[in-house]
């Protein structure tokens, strides 16, 4: 039985897209709206948004079909999409939460019940990993998940109560900032590192931003300094500033702290670079799975409006005019990538670019303009108001300053590490309890997967770069079933332009299935080995890119870990042939020899 589909009509329909405009033109909110009121977007809706902003109905279309968050078909009142990232996944307490709770509400994974009242389903990482099991509920977070508030929670689906009447502590989502270090135990008043700025004049505190060695702080390190220099140089009346908040890494949950703790500090750093660049517009590019953090976001922005931090002639200065607007994603962790991000800013599928031209040229609506991650527009807005000298003085010669690191997995204390760089593997998995430890994971998936002859390796560009991602996996932990867990999201998340990626990460995932199941042999081990270089060397992104590394990774540092599941045969198929012939055996009734392969 189908779920009940929720009529739209086109006048329905236009009220919501009339509603939705005035506060944002932006595609991505529109369908946000519509799909709200319907709970899905029905074909009617692509007809009447490509109509109302002047687009073509394939471009609408296909952002539809390209976002995780948007449905052609109806979800649930209670739309509930459960983490399966190792440190927040729905199995991290050992428990299967999904099935336990698909069982108590009788309904399918990925399906909607036949009443309409639910969906569920499972998602990648939400940026919960330092609490647990986690889920969003119409988009919002709960935390902490057990066996007993897995329980609750269907009760009070199947009661029909209100999100806004479910406990209030479920929601709470806490900083857990364990270390603080240059930026964190330092308090920022806003509008202090544009006043210093103003004193020192803008050609100077560019100079300042780069002597200070700052490098962007996502993981590739680029110089922070000339990254502002070259936008401000591109010839062009029009340039921008945009903030990537898509932070979908998993494992990776600083910047939701930093936004939620320390957005005044993000905002200035974006502002003291509009001065520098000659912005006068920024926006923020807040992932998806942060929605919950928009409100809090918006009221920030509007109090450094009263202050006269934003708008016109900004702390009175003529011709110093810059705001910013917040653009929400809809789950795609490939936007996290620059080019993509600013592709999916401008209503479209989150395809990345060809490079170069790059974005400082030919950036935002081809415009020149700069793109940086939250922690690093926070390090320049420090940077401004203290000086360069007070950031150099901490961190290595070619890696200044602080990393703050997103710990999580098998440690006493999961959280906010901010360290100086430079600091040791050993030192953190200290500070963090951990214990036993087999191997860590540095920088997400797509970073590096370490074993213990490795844990005296510095935090640093010259010689352990990381985006913030630190993931503990002691002895108990089966690495070959989470190296699968990141094949299955870097096969997901693929966004599917080129071929090397969208088809390669597919054939890792099978490959390590196989092992994992215990029919993959020594052929198949050649096999990913010879498929991760080519992905790695023929891929489009970044994301192609880095995809093999866990597995690439995996066979240098932990052989035994493959070896230990091969099948002892020269070869065996991805599939059990004679087990594919069960149905037709089971039809025909016939089990004698000739009916079986073996």
């Amino acid at each position: 039985m189908s779920p009940p589909i929720l009529t739209a009509t086109v006048e329905q329909i236009k009220a919501v897209i009339a509603d939705a405009y005035p506060r944002s033109s932006h595609l991505l909110h529109i369908l946000h709206a519509l799909q709200q009121r319907f709970l899905h977007i029905p074909h009617a809706a692509v007809l009447e948004v490509a109509s109302h902003l002047g687009l073509p109905i394939s471009q609408v279309e296909s952002v539809v079909e390209f976002y995780s968050f948007f449905y052609h078909t109806p979800r649930g009142r209670y739309n509930i999409l459960l983490s399966n990232c190792t440190s927040c996944g729905y199995k991290a307490g050992g428990e299967d939460l999904l099935h336990m709770l698909c069982h108590r509400l009788g309904v399918v994974a990925g399906k909607t019940r036949a009443d309409g009242l639910v969906s569920l389903d499972e998602t990648s990482c939400i940026g919960m990993c330092d609490h647990g099991a986690a889920l969003l509920v119409n988009g919002m977070p709960i935390t902490g998940l057990d066996a007993n508030k897995i329980m609750r929670i269907a009760d009070l689906v199947e009661a029909g109560a209100s999100i806004e009447n479910w406990p209030a502590e479920w929601f709470r989502v806490d900083d857990n900032i364990r270390i603080s270090g240059l930026l964190l135990s330092n308090e920022f008043v806003a509008g202090d590192g544009m006043r210093a700025m103003l004193v020192r004049g803008i050609d100077a505190t560019l100079a300042d931003i780069t002597q200070s060695g700052l490098r962007g702080r996502g993981g590739a390190g680029f110089s922070t300094g000339m990254k502002w220099k070259f936008c401000r140089e591109a010839q062009s009346e029009t340039h921008y500033v945009v903030c990537n908040a898509d932070e979908g890494e998993p494992g990776t949950f600083k910047d939701r702290v930093l936004l939620h703790s320390h957005a005044d500090a993000v905002f200035e750093g974006m502002t003291v670079c509009a001065a520098v660049t000659g912005a006068e517009e920024g926006f923020l590019y807040l992932r998806g799975e942060y929605r919950y953090l928009l409100p809090q976001l918006q009221a920030v922005l509007a109090h450094r409006r009263e202050l006269g931090l934003l708008g016109s002639a900004i702390l009175g200065q003529p011709g110093f005019n810059f705001d910013i607007e917040i653009i929400v994603g809809a789950g795609a962790y490939i936007c996290g990538e620059e080019s993509a991000l600013l592709e999916s800013m401008e209503g479209k599928r989150g395809v990345p670019r060809n490079r170069p031209p790059f974005p400082v040229t030919h950036g935002y609506l081809g415009q020149p303009t700069v793109i940086n991650n939250v922690e690093t527009f926070a390090a320049a807005a420090h940077i401004a108001l203290r000086g360069s000298p007070w950031f150099r003085a901490v961190g290595t010669e070619k890696s200044t300053g602080s990393k703050i690191l997103s710990v999580s997995g098998d440690c006493a204390a999961p959280g906010i590490y901010e360290y100086p760089f430079g600091v040791s593997i050993q030192q953190v998995l200290h500070d963090c309890g951990a214990k036993n430890v087999q191997a860590v994971q540095i920088g997400g998936p797509s970073g590096a997967l370490i074993n213990h002859a490795k844990f005296n390796r510095k935090l640093g560009f010259e010689d352990m770069p990381s985006g913030g991602s630190f993931i503990v996996f002691d002895q108990g932990r089966d690495l070959l079933a989470i190296i699968g867990n990141f094949a299955h999201f870097f096969a997901h998340e693929s966004c599917g332009f080129c071929t090397p990626c969208r088809v390669g990460t597919v054939l890792l995932k099978n490959g390590l299935d196989k092992i994992a199941g215990g029919h993959g042999t020594q052929y198949d081990l050649d096999e990913m080995k010879r498929m991760g270089a080519l992905i790695k060397r023929r891929s489009h992104c970044g994301l192609g890119q880095t995809a093999a590394n866990p597995i690439l990774d995996g066979l240098q540092q932990f052989p035994r870990v493959f070896e230990q599941r091969l099948a002892h045969s020269n070869f065996e198929p991805y599939f059990d042939l004679d087990g594919a012939l069960e149905e037709a055996r089971r039809i025909t009734h016939r089990d004698d020899a000739a009916a079986h392969l073996k």
